[in-house]
């Protein structure tokens, strides 16, 4: 008996190294947080302390996948995809708010953030697996319903929440007034919430794929050897992501001090939070895309996207009226630009219910030209 639990323990345990290394960095630095934040201003120490503790999170972000696509097997489409989205997306919305709670002088760091999730989702992920499923099988097919209430949705929440604040007078620049604070809160919840009602309820047969009868034949034959249980899965995908929420606020005062100190562009601190959360996400979706099965590919990049702004932007609304610190939410005019360029172009793409490898070229080559403006 006591050989079998021994066995059962390690098995368990080089199942979950990463949350091992997670839970053994969150102590330490619990623990001895003035040591090792306190010689910051040595490069090479800040730069192997931020490897280590990036190497970390995104190594237990890949762990939250797997247990977010245990679930997927076990509870289908496309409750899969949203439970993946919604974990991922909330570590982002604690990193954001450890950022905005811990650093007091980036008030667009959210902002940017968000901006970058865009970009990096809606014009490098879906390039990327539009180019890539493409090349391998020239068309592929999705669900057009589904991509059009993803869209109908992300375009008025990215436009009131992006753009909008940039061009009202009831506050300076691109920030929020508490009344305009609040409507936002309002409004970007209420949608959301209809859509998820819409997605699980009444129209979920719009974020399901349309199969090909060989797609049905090899949908029979799909190795899901990582499926343990839903119990299981269901306790490990929140106890795998506490670790991340630790160790986020860690990473905030890191990420600060280096967009202060070392003088980088303010947006490549979104861009840097925005890669670590959206790399397991990334390759979920090319996996997706490979395997033939676009339309969760759609779910999960579409799906990250409305998370992300329906998720985000109460939370850190929530924490500037809360706390009074000021954030900007307006986008730059340039940036601005690229949004609507963005969201203009994901218009006309997904206006079939075949993609080639066009789609794939373009979305990519907007997501350069955003690369080009964080240095330019």
């Amino acid at each position: 008996m006591s050989t079998d639990i021994t066995l059962k323990i390690f098995d368990f345990f080089k199942r979950e190294k990463a949350l091992l290394i997670g839970v053994i960095t969150a102590i330490l630095f619990i623990l001895y947080d003035d040591f090792f934040l306190s010689r910051l201003a040595n490069s090479l120490y800040f730069s192997m302390l931020f490897v280590w503790l990036f190497i970390t999170m995104l190594w237990m972000a890949f762990s939250v996948v797997r247990h977010a696509d245990g679930l997927a097997v076990i509870l289908g489409e496309p409750y899969g995809t949203l439970i993946l989205t919604i974990s991922v997306i909330s570590i982002e919305v604690v990193m954001i708010s450890a950022v905005m709670l811990t650093g007091g002088n980036n008030p667009t760091l959210a902002r940017d953030t968000l901006f970058s999730v865009l970009m990096i989702v809606l014009n490098g992920m879906v390039g990327l697996t539009l180019l890539l499923g493409a090349l391998k099988y020239k068309e592929q097919i999705y669900n057009l319903k589904g991509a059009s209430a993803y869209l109908a949705v992300i375009i008025p929440l990215a436009g009131l929440g992006l753009i909008l604040p940039r061009y009202t007078t009831s506050a300076p620049g691109g920030e929020v007034s508490p009344m305009m604070g609040v409507y936002l809160i309002i409004m970007s919840l209420t949608l959301y919430g209809v859509f998820l009602a819409i997605q699980t309820l009444r129209h979920r047969s719009f974020f399901q794929q349309p199969l090909f009868p060989e797609q049905e034949n090899n949908a029979k034959h799909e190795d899901h050897h990582f499926v343990i249980g839903i119990r299981y899965h269901a306790l490990m995908l929140p106890i795998t992501m506490l670790p991340i929420i630790l160790l986020s606020k860690k990473m905030a005062v890191m990420v600060d001090h280096g967009i202060s100190t070392m003088g980088a562009p303010q947006a490549l601190g979104g861009f840097l939070v925005a890669i670590l959360v959206l790399s397991p996400e990334a390759m979920a979706a090319v996996k997706s895309a490979l395997d033939n099965k676009l339309q969760r590919t759609m779910n999960i990049t579409l799906g990250s996207a409305l998370s992300t702004i329906g998720m985000t932007i109460p939370a850190i609304l929530t924490i500037s009226l809360v706390t009074g610190k000021p954030i900007e939410l307006g986008l730059e005019q340039a940036e601005a630009f690229l949004l609507i360029f963005t969201l203009m172009l994901a218009i006309v793409n997904f206006n079939s219910e075949r993609t080639n490898i066009l789609y794939g070229v373009v979305h990519l080559v907007l997501f350069m030209t955003y690369i080009m403006l964080i240095f330019d």
